[in-house]
């Protein structure tokens, strides 16, 4: 934007061009803006269509990504599930053969003492008894003990080959679960990658919109700025032609009071003669001094700007100097200013009273402050180039009421 009204402000400021000439030009500036503006519009709405349909498909593509996330969190629990119950199996056969091996190692010492004493230590055992019903006693509880054994290793071994099944079915389980929680991961992995597709393309899309949409807005601002330049212009061109005029007037009645000054001099003696040539040297007319002791590289006036180009107006002269040059005040007066300006960088501004400041740019450093009562002469900077500059020199404005006049005519 700011790139735009600086182009227009150059068409503007143009002193090749005739008034009608820029008011023509700036008025296509504004019907190419306008065009501008319509397209970047154009273009707004085209995108606004296409982001409702991708944010549409975005939409469907994330409820298939949240079904493929569940889906495979189900299969995932399942898995778990599955892997925590192998955990819990293999403790209990690992537990089963503890007890497996105690039950077998209690059997065998049974067996072995059959083996040692035969089955005489069982007939004692029943003879032994006291009477009859201790007999049935015994007898019962040898078959009890021989049943027990019996059940004992069996139940065991059932145990073992339960828990060996199940390992089995589980391991089968957790094979074929795994391939499933993997097929599941890269079906949830697919969807997301679309959806982080489909998000880039409408991140993309939206920021092209706010694009476009800025233009518009630069545009349209650019466009009711030309329009308004343009019936300023107007009074402008009006205003430069009285100016003009009024300095030509100026500077003949500047000529003519010298012409007269010079004639005053030479009746009075004011002419010098120096082997035989007369020469005369004119005195300055006003009551400032120069602030600044160096060559005049720019005068006041219409000029070619030597950073930006184009015919600009120079509101003052600049005196050419180095830098940390004294800067002296061109005559007594109260500091108004003495800070940055954009444009002139450093600045100190002297009123001097009657409507006329007097103003010192591009400084390197300052040396006095607002509110400071300065006398003619005195140092009040140091020559720089600081603000819109192509080296060190001074800036030096006469402004009467705030418009600027020529330096000269008070020098």
């Amino acid at each position: 934007m700011k790139k735009i009204l600086l182009l227009t402000l150059a068409i503007i400021s143009s002193g090749l061009m005739s008034g009608a000439a820029t008011i023509q030009q700036m008025e296509n500036q504004k019907a190419q803006y306008e065009d501008a503006a319509e397209e970047a519009h154009r273009r707004s709405e085209w995108l606004k269509g296409k982001i409702n349909s991708v944010s549409e498909v975005k939409r469907a593509l994330d409820e298939e990504a949240a079904a493929a996330t569940a889906e495979y969190e189900t299969k995932k629990n399942t898995l778990d599930a599955t892997l925590n119950r192998i955990e819990t199996n293999e403790l209990k056969l690992l537990q089963n053969e503890r007890d497996y091996e105690k039950r077998l190692r209690r059997l065998e010492r049974r067996i072995r003492d059959i083996y040692i004493n035969g089955q005489i230590s069982y007939l004692d055992a029943l003879f032994g008894a006291q009477s009859f019903g201790d007999f049935l006693t015994r007898m019962d509880l040898l078959k009890r003990v021989v049943v027990h054994d019996s059940e004992l290793v069996t139940a065991t071994l059932q145990d073992r080959t339960k828990i060996e099944k199940l390992s089995e079915q589980l391991d089968e389980d957790k094979h074929l679960q795994a391939e499933q929680v993997r097929l599941a991961e890269k079906a949830k992995n697919k969807q997301l990658q679309k959806v982080a597709d489909q998000q880039i393309l409408l991140d993309r899309m939206q920021n092209d919109k706010e694009i476009y949409e800025r233009q518009y807005d630069e545009m349209i601002a650019a466009s009711k700025q030309v329009e308004k330049l343009i019936q300023e212009s107007k009074y402008r061109a009006a205003a430069e032609k009285a100016a003009r005029e009024q300095a030509a007037a100026e500077r003949k009645a500047r000529a003519e009071r010298q012409k007269l000054a010079k004639e005053q001099k030479a009746n009075s003696g004011g002419y010098t003669k120096n082997n035989g040539v007369e020469t005369f040297t004119p005195e300055g007319n006003g009551e400032m001094i120069f602030p600044l002791q160096g060559p005049i590289t720019s005068e006041f006036g219409w000029r070619t700007h030597p950073i930006f180009g184009g015919s600009k107006f120079h509101s003052g002269i600049d005196i050419g100097g180095d830098y940390g040059m004294e800067i002296h005040a061109a005559r007594g007066g109260v500091v108004n200013h003495a800070g940055w300006i954009d444009g002139y960088g450093n600045t100190v501004m002297i009123d001097h009273g009657g409507g006329i400041v007097t103003l010192y740019g591009h400084n390197q450093s300052l040396a006095v402050s607002v509110g400071d009562t300065v006398r003619q002469g005195q140092t009040i900077a140091y020559c720089g180039s600081t603000g819109n500059s192509t080296g060190p020199h001074c800036h030096f404005e006469v402004r009467k009421d705030g418009e600027a006049v020529s330096p000269h005519d008070y020098l």
